[in-house]
């Protein structure tokens, strides 16, 4: 390459200044670095390889040897160069892809450094998703309904208010989880799938909801969890806790993950019989599968194609979740079916109060 096309960082014999490079990388890419993680305004990258191949393309041309590990370097040089002490996550504010959407105020199409950027775009002229509703319609009952729009309004924004997790339960085959594809279309890489008992039981497992707005179990085991502090302290999270990653030293970290699970059966404890575990809980009972049904296997697809008009759906539902101070609306069968788990985790309970067994 031609000396006069050589920048300023690039020394000669494949040397950098680091410190130079790192100033004109962000004045290109601006960014932060909180906590270990990078912010744009595209939000968290949450996969760092995408930022090291733009370092090597950057430095490709003037460096020749041990290129990756001058890569690694310079990626540590960026996060000490914008490193911030934090990034506030704002529960009044949602950032959609085309802008900036605030509660009460409306929509800009301005953009900000942020924690949390959904996917989906705002379109007030979007006309209603007339196929999501009619398969809601076939799932549930008109209140329940109105309980599952309020809970995806929740996860629009980093909040633990409401201090509830979602379960739907089923026979199997309903088609619950196609809520699961609806819900990755609308948050994206701020939503994660996986078990509720590793992020119980695995140490590693509750650093990776950090950054997180939506935790889905999308086959919730029929098993009893054996303990269910940790589940219990994040559904209810609104201060640091105690966070541990592999091979590092572990520090305190604020959680806005919420929790929603599809099963057969609702979640269970082993030795937590408490009201502060079922307190925690909304449960949702699916209709009946019809047996004439055909079913579409890219039901989930299709559905998420309306997405734009879902996320204005849900947004309703946030609406009237924080106008009722964040209590959510509870069927008649909602309360019958926390009643029926409370009592299937107490059989002695259940034996007592049976007239067959005790005159």
């Amino acid at each position: 390459m031609e000396e006069q096309f050589r920048p300023a960082w690039a020394l000669k014999g494949g040397r950098i200044d680091e410190g130079l490079f790192a100033q004109q990388f962000l004045e290109f890419n601006p960014m932060i670095c909180v906590g270990g993680s990078f912010f744009t305004t595209e939000g968290r990258i949450s996969d760092e390889s995408v930022l090291r191949k733009e370092i090597y393309d950057w430095i490709s041309p003037f460096v020749s040897t041990s290129v990756a590990k001058k890569v690694g370097s310079l990626l540590e040089i960026l996060r000490l160069e914008c490193r911030q002490e934090s990034l506030p996550a704002q529960e009044h504010v949602i950032h959609v892809a085309n802008g900036t959407y605030t509660l009460g105020e409306g929509f800009s199409q301005n953009k900000q450094l942020c924690r949390y950027r959904l996917p989906v775009a705002y379109n007030d002229a979007v006309g209603e998703p007339l196929l999501w509703l009619s398969f809601l319609d076939g799932l549930l009952e008109p209140e329940d309904i109105d309980t599952l729009q309020e809970y995806m309004g929740y996860c629009l924004i980093p909040v633990t208010k409401a201090q509830k997790m979602l379960t739907l339960v089923g026979s199997g085959g309903e088609g619950k989880s196609r809520i699961g594809v609806v819900l990755k279309a609308i948050l994206g890489d701020n939503m994660a799938t996986g078990s509720l008992n590793k992020v119980e039981l695995n140490a590693f497992a509750r650093a990776d909801l950090e950054h997180l707005l939506l935790f889905v179990d999308d086959d919730l085991k029929m098993e009893a969890l054996t303990q269910t502090n940790y589940l219990k302290a994040i559904i209810t999270a609104d201060t640091p806790m105690d966070l541990e990653r592999k091979g590092k030293q572990s520090y305190q970290g604020l959680l806005h993950a919420r929790f929603l699970a599809f099963g057969n059966s609702s979640l269970q404890a082993l030795h937590d019989r408490s009201h502060g575990f079922f307190r925690r809980q909304i449960i949702l009972r699916v209709k009946q599968r019809q047996e004439d049904r055909v079913d579409d296997p890219y039901l989930g697809k299709t559905l998420a194609q309306e997405r734009d008009g879902i996320f204005l759906w849900a947004l309703t539902g946030l609406y009237r979740l924080i106008a009722n101070n964040y209590q959510f609306t509870i069927s008649q069968q909602a309360s019958n079916n926390l009643k029926a788990a409370i009592e299937h985790s107490n059989n002695v309970k259940s034996f007592l109060e049976s007239q067959g067994y005790i005159r």
